[in-house]
């Protein structure tokens, strides 16, 4: 392939750029000895990752590898895309903070759950490796084996929850065979509610899964019976689960920051919506997530709209650092048109490959990004593009995902709303749902040119998500075609502004002590309600907590809002005390309390000075009390007492 090195020195004025014809044979010295050198080494190849790995000696980690031949050299563009090359090698130079892990432990014991003798032959086929039982839904026509190797037992799984090494099932209509069954299986009487606990679950019933989302729970295999290979493939994957195994904790829970409960009221729920593994559970004022069953979709983190959840592979801000020098590195080279795919490794990085081999290969302008998961992409990264001066972004789905990605379509409605509200026209977003690389090359190829930002911003990237988003929605502002204050978004937007009917709202404040971002607050000298929108993340606890129901939410962006003083809402006329002249409330709220009491309330009889209470202070109040001994129960009017029992038996009995 082709290789612009001057677009490549151009676009890494601070690097060392060499060239090879060979670097993994005749030339390999070159690399020993750059290897040898301190300071960190890019190699634009990963077919021969794993031989330059053993070569660098001592400083393997000091050593990263970029992709620049399927990507990019291997296309009918290649000749033109030293752009995207540079691009590349800028962006893999962006180094990822390390993640924390999880230890999931397996000690072997496997339930094999069937409904014929294919569960059987599963059991046979793991006994020698883990401890295996068969639990089939129908004992009936299955003959006994001569000899017990491993249980077999009869039941129906009623619920599971759980993770790998430690999965609890209930299983109703459980029964043991008797070892005396002879040409069928004599079972002693069933019982149901008996709970099971194991390591691994090999589903080979034909039921419904037993998970959300199934593909994602770690330790839980499905195959269909009908399709050998696939049972197969589910005993020798089942084969190798035991001892430690390590996963990534993919998401960070700062409880301080959650909006979703105050007072057992709830307000956000993104995240519950959203998570298709059903890892995430709330817990008093905030929610919590199960390190062991979290897939790491990130779907949380991308609505999060405080930023209380953080994704870690990577962050939110490296994530973008990584997007923002793809993206100047690719200008300073002279590209131009670009236009950013958003791919995952399983899935887009083979069908970029097969692209590459057997196709017409990757458009010269189009920038390939790897992220774990495409659910962990925030509306921040996608405003982020635009305004470091990208013309489109595409998003390279499965065919048929593995899970629910309502959280990117959301995202993706979101941004294409503030793309239009500010003027930039044509198809700036979609999604590319294929398994297909021919496919996925003609619509690449059909975007076409999109008109991007003539000078594109170069604001570095620091902070939670939140604080990311608010500076990309400031820069996309300062530079889109068309710029508006004020643009409506869907629901759900993270960004926006509360509408209150004034008339309503009686100053009781218990939006204010709700509210977790302060965006609602009040003034310790006077009954005043205020609003600051740059605060607001839409939670909704206000709207929920409000006695009155007079609080709605209004998604909005108001560029104007970072820069705006906070917003009066509602000020009344504090009530002064009646007998030292402190404020304690609202005026009208207390007129009104005593008008509907003044006699009409037996502790509150007409013209009795028992009402000048009311319009006292705390303090003045039980002092006044106290001088007047005023008795609370006297002048309670004789109650009826309530019926009992004995009441009823005895006039039942009168009857009779």
């Amino acid at each position: 392939m082709r290789l612009d090195v001057a677009a490549i020195r151009r676009a890494c004025p601070n690097s060392e750029v060499k060239s090879f014809r060979h670097l993994c044979g005749a030339e390999l010295d070159h690399f020993r000895n750059m290897a040898a050198t301190e300071g960190v080494l890019t190699v634009a190849c990963t077919q021969q990752a794993a031989q330059f790995s053993d070569e660098a000696g001592e400083r393997p980690d000091a050593i990263g590898f970029v992709n620049i031949r399927e990507t990019a050299g291997w296309s009918r563009d290649g000749a033109h895309a030293g752009a995207k090359m540079a691009a590349l090698l800028a962006s893999a130079s962006i180094p990822a903070p390390d993640y924390p892990l999880v230890t999931l432990s397996s000690e072997g014991v496997i339930l094999i759950y069937g409904r014929d003798e294919a569960a059987i032959e599963a059991g046979r086929l793991l006994a020698d490796h883990l401890d295996v039982t068969v639990m089939l839904k129908q004992l009936d026509d299955t003959v006994p084996p001569v000899a017990t190797v491993f249980p077999i037992v009869k039941g129906t799984i009623r619920s599971a929850k759980g993770h790998f090494g430690a999965f609890e099932l209930v299983i109703d209509d459980y029964a043991r065979p008797r070892p005396s069954s002879r040409d069928r299986f004599v079972l002693d009487s069933p019982r149901s509610g008996v709970t099971s606990r194991c390591d691994i679950v090999l589903d080979l019933s034909g039921g419904l899964p037993m998970f959300p989302a199934h593909d994602l729970r770690d330790g839980y295999l499905r195959a269909d019976t009908k399709d050998p290979a696939a049972v197969l493939r589910a005993v020798l994957t089942a084969r190798d689960l035991v001892g430690s195994f390590d996963k990534p904790r993919y998401v960070e829970v700062a409880p301080a920051l959650c909006a979703h409960s105050r007072s057992k009221r709830t307000g956000c729920h993104r995240c519950l919506d959203l998570c298709p593994t059903g890892a995430i559970t709330p817990v008093g004022d905030h929610i919590a997530i199960d390190p062991n069953i979290c897939a790491g979709c990130g779907q949380c983190a991308a609505a999060c709209p405080t930023s209380a959840v953080s994704y870690a592979l990577p962050p939110a801000d490296t994530q973008l650092q990584k997007l923002r020098a793809m993206l100047l590195a690719y200008r300073e080279a002279g590209g131009a048109n670009a236009v950013l795919l958003f791919h995952d490794s399983p899935h887009g990085t083979p069908l970029i490959d097969a692209l590459a081999r057997h196709g017409d290969g990757l458009p010269a302008n189009v920038l390939p990004f790897a992220v774990n998961e495409l659910t962990q992409v925030g509306l921040e990264a996608i405003v982020g593009a635009f305004a470091y001066g990208v013309s489109a972004v595409r998003f390279l789905l499965r065919g048929k995902p593995r899970h629910d990605v309502t959280g990117l379509t959301q995202t993706i409605a979101m941004a294409d709303a503030i793309l239009g509200g500010l003027g930039f026209a044509g198809r700036r977003l979609a999604t590319i749902e294929t398994d297909d690389p021919d496919a996925l090359g003609a619509h690449l190829t059909d975007i076409g040119t999109l008109a991007a930002i003539p000078t594109p911003a170069t604001f570095k990237t620091v902070g939670k998500r939140r604080d990311l988003l608010r500076f990309a929605l400031s820069e996309l502002h300062r530079l889109a075609p068309q710029p508006v204050d004020v643009m409506a978004l869907p629901q759900g937007a993270p960004v926006g502004a509360i509408s209150v009917e004034t008339d309503g709202c009686t100053l009781c404040l218990s939006c204010v002590s709700a509210c977790p971002t302060g965006a609602l607050r009040d003034d310790p000298e006077r009954p005043v309600l205020k609003f600051i929108e740059d605060a607001c993340v839409q939670c909704g606890l206000c709207q929920s907590t409000c006695p009155e129901k007079v609080i709605s939410l209004k998604p909005q962006i108001d560029f104007r809002a970072a820069r705006a003083p906070a917003v009066v809402i509602k000020e009344e006329e504090p009530a002064l005390c009646v007998r030292c002249g402190t404020p304690f409330g609202v005026k009208s709220t207390i007129d009104r309390i005593a008008a509907k009491l003044e006699g009409r309330h037996w502790m509150y009889p007409a013209g009795d000075k028992r009402i000048d209470a009311l319009r006292m202070c705390a303090d003045c109040r039980v002092v006044v009390m106290s001088e007047q001994q005023f008795d609370p129960f006297k002048g309670v009017p004789e109650r009826t007492p309530p019926r009992t029992t004995d009441d009823y038996l005895r006039e039942r009995n009168g009857k009779d």
